[in-house]
C-alpha cells in the first residue's frame, strides 16, 4: 500500500469514528459510575491518613512536619511525575487496562502500608500509592470525554468528581468507627503479619474491596477516540508536537493550571488538618470528628461538585465559552470568607454547621470544571497528556504543598504550639485564594482563545 492511500486510509477511518454515534446514555453513565467507584477508593486510601496523625505520630515518633510529609509530598511527586508516562499511554493504550493494573497495584500499597513497623516503610508505601493512582484520572478524564458529547461533558465528569468527596468522607468515617472500635484494645496479631497496631489494621480493612474490584472494570468497552486519524490507528502524537502546542496555549494552561491548583491546595490542607483542628481546638473526640467531618464531605462535597458541573454546562448553553472557568471564579470568591470565618470563630458548631458546611459546598464547585476545562481546550489526540500536565501541577501545588505548609506554619511560624493550628489553616487557605481569583479571572480570556486554537487545529487535522 503507498503511502497516500495509507494516509487516505486513515482519514476514512477517522472519519467513520467521528460519525459514530456516541454510545447510550444508559451505557454511558454506567462507565461514570464504575469509574466513580473506583475514584471513591483512590481517595479512601489517599485521605486515610488525616484521621490518624495523632495515633501514627505516637507510635512512630514523628513531627508535625513529618506527618505533613507523608500526607503531601510522599505521595503527590510520584503520583504527579507517573501522570505523564501513564497519561501518555492512555492516548493510544487500553485506557480501562491501564486504570484495572493501577487499582490493584495501589490496593496492595495500601495494604502494605498496614505493614509498615517505622517512619521509611510507611513512606515508601506511600510512595507506591501514588505511583498506582496516577493511572486512573488521565485515562478515566480520555474515556468519559469520548463517551459523552461536549454539552454534557463538565456534569459527567463531576459525577466522576464524585468520588473524591464519596472516598475522602467515607475515610474519614470508616477510619473513625475502626479507630473507635479497637482504640481500647491491644494489638492484634494477625496471619503473616503478626504484631499489628489499630491503626494499622485501618489499612488492612480498606484494601481489601479495591482488590476486588478490579474485575469489574473489564464490564467498560473502549469507546470511539474521535478526532483524529493516527489515534484511531493506535498510535500516539509526537510528544515534541504535543508541547509544541501546549507552549501556544501556555497562557491559558498556566492561569487553568495554577489559579485551580491553589484551590486545591485549600482542599487538601483542609482535608489534612480539619480533624486535628477540631481535636485540638475544640475538644472533639476522634470518632466525632470523623462522622461529622466525613459526612459533611460527602453531602455537601457532593451537592457542590455536582452543582458546578450543572452550572458550567448551564452557562455554556447560554453561550459563555468560558463557562468552566468562570464557575471556577465564582467558586473562589464566594469560599474566601467561608474558610476565614470558620477558624476564627469559637464554638466549634458554630464553626461546622454555619462555616464549614457550606464552605465545603463552594469549594467543590471547582473540583469537576477544572478537569472538564482541560478535555474542553485540548484536541482529542492530546487530552490524556495535557490532563496528566494539569495534574501533576495541582497535586504538586494542592496535595504536595497543601498539608505540608498547614504542618510547617506550625512548626516554624508558631514554634511548634499545636494549639496554633486555627492561625496556620487562615494564612495558608486565605493566602491562596487570594491567589486562585486574579488568575482565575485572567483565565477568561484565555480560555476562550484556546477554545478558538482547538476547533482551528480539529478542522485541520479532521
Amino acid at each position: 500500500m503507498t503511502e497516500s492511500n495509507a494516509a487516505e486510509k486513515k482519514v476514512a477511518e477517522a472519519t467513520h469514528a467521528e460519525e459514530q454515534p456516541y454510545p447510550s446514555e444508559r451505557v454511558a453513565w454506567y462507565v461514570v459510575g464504575v469509574l466513580m467507584v473506583v475514584y471513591i477508593f483512590s481517595f479512601i486510601d489517599r485521605q486515610i491518613l488525616s484521621l490518624m496523625v495523632g495515633p501514627i505520630r505516637e507510635d512512630l515518633g514523628i513531627s508535625e512536619t513529618q506527618m505533613g510529609l507523608l500526607m503531601g509530598p510522599t505521595f503527590a511527586i510520584f503520583y504527579a511525575i507517573f501522570g505523564f508516562p501513564l497519561g501518555r499511554l492512555a492516548d493510544s493504550k487500553s485506557r480501562r487496562t491501564i486504570i484495572a493494573v493501577g487499582l490493584a497495584a495501589w490496593s496492595l500499597m495500601t495494604a502494605g502500608c498496614g505493614m509498615a513497623r517505622n517512619y521509611a516503610q510507611l513512606a515508601v508505601f506511600r510512595l507506591g500509592v501514588g505511583v498506582g493512582e496516577a493511572s486512573l484520572s488521565p485515562a478515566a478524564y480520555s474515556l468519559i470525554t469520548d463517551y459523552f458529547r461536549p454539552a454534557r461533558l463538565a456534569t459527567a465528569l463531576s459525577v466522576y468528581g464524585i468520588g473524591i468527596y464519596i472516598g475522602s468522607g467515607m475515610a474519614f468515617i470508616l477510619g473513625a468507627v475502626v479507630i473507635g472500635f479497637t482504640q481500647n484494645s491491644e494489638n492484634f496479631v494477625l496471619p503473616l503479619v503478626g504484631d499489628t497496631r489499630p491503626w494499622q489494621l485501618v489499612f488492612f480493612v480498606i484494601s481489601i474491596p479495591g482488590l476486588f474490584f478490579t474485575v469489574m472494570l473489564f464490564t467498560i468497552r473502549e469507546p470511539v477516540r474521535r478526532g483524529m486519524q493516527s489515534r484511531i490507528a493506535g498510535k500516539g502524537l509526537p510528544v515534541s508536537e504535543v508541547l509544541a502546542y501546549i507552549r501556544l496555549n501556555w497562557k491559558t494552561f498556566f492561569c487553568h493550571s495554577v489559579g485551580f491548583s491553589c484551590l486545591s491546595f485549600v482542599g487538601y490542607g483542609s482535608a489534612s488538618w480539619v480533624p486535628a483542628f477540631f481535636i485540638r481546638l475544640h475538644g472533639w473526640e476522634r470518632l466525632q470528628v470523623g462522622l461529622y467531618y466525613g459526612t459533611a464531605v460527602i453531602v455537601f462535597g457532593t451537592a457542590g461538585i455536582v452543582f458546578g458541573g450543572y452550572l458550567a454546562d448551564h452557562l455554556k448553553k447560554k453561550g459563555y465559552v468560558d463557562a468552566k472557568i468562570r464557575v471556577g471564579l465564582i467558586s473562589a470568591i464566594c469560599n474566601l470568607p467561608m474558610g476565614i470565618g470558620f477558624v476564627l470563630v469559637p464554638n466549634g458548631y458554630v464553626a461546622y454547621f454555619v462555616f464549614m458546611l457550606p464552605s465545603t459546598f463552594t469549594l467543590a464547585m471547582s473540583t469537576g470544571v477544572a478537569a472538564a476545562a482541560v478535555q474542553e481546550m485540548m484536541p482529542n489526540p492530546m487530552r490524556g497528556q495535557a490532563s496528566a500536565l494539569y495534574l501533576f501541577i495541582v497535586n504538586v501545588i494542592g496535595l504536595g504543598m497543601g498539608p505540608l505548609a498547614v504542618a510547617l506554619c506550625t512548626d516554624y511560624i508558631f514554634d511548634k504550639d499545636i494549639m496554633m493550628i486555627w492561625a496556620s489553616l487562615l494564612i495558608t487557605g486565605a493566602t491562596a485564594k487570594i491567589t486562585a481569583i486574579p488568575l482565575l479571572f485572567l483565565g477568561l480570556k484565555q480560555f476562550r482563545k484556546s477554545v478558538e486554537r482547538k476547533e482551528a487545529w480539529e478542522a485541520a487535522h479532521g
